[in-house]
């Protein structure tokens, strides 16, 4: 699964004898993902204004009903949520997504799914919690590389003890395993936007910085 970051940073003048660089509000760009038949998890790394499930499902199955469902972990109850595509753009529940959002989908035909937008005013940011839960790797994160760099980043050793990429062609997880002393088998790659299901022993706030992702999905009933 491919993904690219492509920002529009000159804006060209009349005559194109000079550019200027845009501010870092508005640099637009965008993350692409290929996505095969079956189930697919994608980010939304970029701020592209879609705030619900049915807004997502609206933009791939405005000719044909490619994407019949959408998943969004919700790591307090350690289960997924279910958004379910009924036709006609009604879906249910209707489950709130934003930048830096999740998101684990069914579809019934190959697809390049798009996150464009402007770059996010502050980059994701996640609360872990001891279990599951769906992060991934900001935007302004390009030297993480592999897993085991990205569980260095969040405290080798202390957190995460297993991080967990989705493979689209065998619809398997392929797992990363900590062995202690910064030791990752395999060692899998990664770049920014991609999203990781990584399973964590301790809380902790990553990247640190002034925004939290927090869950926004409603609480279930005991």
């Amino acid at each position: 699964m491919k993904k690219f970051i492509l920002p529009l940073l000159l804006i060209l003048t009349v005559g194109m004898l000079a550019a200027v660089e845009s501010e870092p509000s508005e640099v637009v760009g965008y993350v692409k993902y290929d996505c095969l038949v079956g189930l697919n998890l994608v980010a939304m790394p970029m701020d592209d204004g879609l705030t619900l499930t049915s807004e997502v499902g609206a933009i791939y199955n405005a000719t044909n009903e490619n994407i019949d469902a959408i998943n969004i972990w919700d790591p307090a109850s350690q289960t997924w949520f279910f958004s379910t595509n009924y036709g006609g753009g009604f879906w249910d529940p209707d489950l709130p997504v934003a930048p830096g959002s999740i998101l684990y989908f069914n579809t019934i035909t190959p697809l390049t799914f798009y996150s464009i937008g402007a770059m996010p005013s502050t980059n994701a940011q996640y609360n872990i919690i001891p279990g599951l839960n769906t992060i991934m790797v900001p935007l302004n994160m390009n030297t993480l590389t592999l897993t085991s760099e990205v569980g260095a980043s969040i405290g080798d050793g202390e957190y995460l003890d297993a991080i967990n990429l989705w493979d689209a062609v065998s619809q398997t997880w392929t797992f990363s395993t900590n062995y202690g002393g910064g030791f990752w088998d395999p060692d899998l790659n990664v770049s920014i936007g991609t999203p990781l299901f990584v399973n964590s022993i301790n809380s902790v706030t990553w990247p640190t910085g002034p925004r939290i992702l927090k869950s926004l999905l409603p609480s279930k009933s005991k």
